[in-house]
């Protein structure tokens, strides 16, 4: 897989969110043109997009805030069993560590912290714009 993507209105925020979960900016700027409206299928497009790569460098995730063209329509936070992608998971070495940084910046959990079998310790939490991410940590 090359990346997933996530719309997002508050880039710089979304940014720092996932630079706390131990990604690493690999690069950011702005994206505009008519090769871009034939990509994405929109008229006008002005955007601004950074992308980010997990520690291991296996997995890139692309942030785009969209300047224009306006958005024709936000349902707001969709809960995790709607349809199409919900959430992005990604492993975490200290499950503890990371949970009490997040609620230090006003993350909640979406439910609670979980244990599956012997194998992970598992929770959602909403990120910035309602960004459902897991994170999971191995214990088996």
């Amino acid at each position: 897989m090359e990346h997933v993507g996530i719309v997002v209105d508050d880039i710089a925020a979304a940014t720092e969110f996932f630079v706390d979960l131990g990604l690493e900016v690999e690069s950011d700027g702005p994206v505009e043109g008519s090769w871009v409206d034939r990509i994405v299928a929109l008229e006008g497009v002005r955007a601004d997009i950074t992308i980010l790569r997990t520690r291991d460098g296996n997995g890139r995730l692309e942030l785009t805030r969209y300047h224009t063209p306006p958005n024709q329509g936000d349902k707001g936070f969709a809960p995790a069993n709607t349809r199409g992608i919900r959430h992005v998971s990604f492993a975490v070495d200290d499950m503890e560590a990371i949970v009490a940084r997040l609620r230090a910046r006003g993350v909640e959990l979406v439910g609670e912290l979980g244990r599956f079998e012997d194998s992970y310790l598992l929770c959602y939490v909403r990120g910035p714009e309602g960004i459902i991410v897991e994170l999971a940590q191995q214990i088996g």
